[in-house]
């Protein structure tokens, strides 16, 4: 046996392009199911982790889906605004603690998310430099968000407009970087993190402008008197919050009525839990109350369908490429009768022939095998980081 290893191995090393695709084919087939069963069972358990350890969720009525993967996960897709009342009315429940979130905006790519200091001890989110943000127009910011763009505490960072021409005159919010979070492997290490003032703030509904009072610019003013001052649009408006005018930012319109996402609700126990959720099974009310953990399993059922339809299409092109393997060495017989009737005259018999072909196919196989391992330790060791750029992220 160790004979026809040996002269198998001459044989397809010899020709090493053929041996190449044959052993690239077998590879394909082999790693693509098993590297796809790897991705989606980190998929799982990131999205259930993540959902599993938030209880509750309230926004508006519509797309839970839309609702969890913004709340959780910071996805594009914005849900139906809610108002800060709707915080305000769960706290006062005494049920559940509320925590509200403000995720439509963006820096740089990255998600803003405005929320309260409350978020980072339930998320068990630690400053690893700098401090916690502490004054209107701070931030603090993911771990990946510093390291792909280079921040450090004290550096600033530009929101960006939600369109390239603003109609509404909201201008980017220049933002100063307070602290850099410890990495914690979910989507907070891709966030910029910073209060709700300051999230209103980047939308325009707090402002803050030059002290008419005191203003030289004579050209800014409509009208004034001993009691009132009415001015123009020309009035400065100031995109980035410092000492020196940060006393100046006012709030327009009542702060009940300003914009959230959603609320995450942390009931004080199970009973509350089931009580709140009650409260939000009336149609007529505007909002829903959802267990994230149950909209993801929902959805994890639709990828598993998906998968089941990959699975089905990997084993057709599996089946047609054993055949296409069964062909080239048939194929290669047919062209080898000059070597095999050389092995007959030397004395070799049919079973050396078999014995030759074996070797070559368990060599072709030892190999792809080797290369698939090899693959699977790669994906294995890289799949959390896949999924969360390419599934969370």
């Amino acid at each position: 046996m160790i004979d026809s290893l040996y002269i198998a191995w001459k044989y397809v090393s010899f020709y090493k392009a053929r041996t190449a695709t044959l052993v690239a084919c077998v590879t394909l087939i082999a790693a693509l199911p098993l590297a796809l069963e790897l991705v989606l069972e980190e998929s799982e358990r990131q999205l259930l982790s993540r959902a599993e350890s938030t209880p509750l969720l309230l926004g508006a009525r519509g797309s839970a889906l839309d609702l969890v993967m913004n709340s959780l996960y910071f996805g594009d897709e914005v849900p139906e605004l809610i108002s800060m009342r709707a915080a305000d009315d769960m706290d006062a429940s005494g049920l559940a603690t509320p925590i509200p979130l403000y995720v439509r905006f963006q820096a740089r790519g990255f998600p803003i998310v405005g929320t309260t200091l409350d978020y980072f001890d339930f998320r068990d989110l630690h400053i690893a430099q700098g401090r916690q943000m502490a004054l209107l127009g701070e931030c603090v910011i993911g771990a990946e968000v510093a390291e792909r763009l280079e921040l450090k505490p004290g550096d600033t960072l530009l929101s960006s407009p939600e369109t390239l021409f603003d109609l509404a005159g909201v201008y980017p919010l220049k933002m100063k970087v307070a602290g850099v979070l410890a990495r914690s492997y979910t989507p907070d290490d891709l966030a910029v993190l910073l209060d709700l003032k300051t999230a209103w703030v980047v939308q325009g509904l707090v402002h803050g402008h030059e002290d008419v009072t005191r203003t030289q610019d004579d050209s800014v003013i409509i009208k004034r008197s001993d009691n009132n001052v009415i001015a123009n649009a020309k009035l400065v408006e100031y995109t980035e919050i410092t000492t020196e005018n940060v006393d100046s930012f006012h709030f327009h319109g009542a702060p009940d009525d300003y914009p959230l996402t959603a609320v995450l609700a942390l009931p004080n126990d199970e009973r509350s839990g089931t009580i709140l959720r009650g409260r939000y099974l009336d149609t007529a009310i505007p909002y829903q109350l959802v267990v994230p953990g149950d909209v993801i399993v929902g959805l994890l059922a639709n990828i598993f369908r998906i998968k089941n339809v990959l699975d089905a299409v990997i084993l057709m092109v599996g089946v047609a490429t054993a055949l296409a393997l069964i062909l080239v060495f048939a194929l290669s017989l047919r062209l080898r009768q000059h070597e095999i009737r050389t092995v007959f005259r030397i004395g070799g018999s049919r079973l050396t022939i078999f014995r030759l072909l074996g070797a070559e196919i368990t060599i072709i196989f030892l190999v792809s095998g080797l290369l698939c391992g090899f693959a699977m330790i790669v994906v294995d060791q890289y799949s959390a980081e896949l999924v969360r750029r390419l599934v969370i992220g």
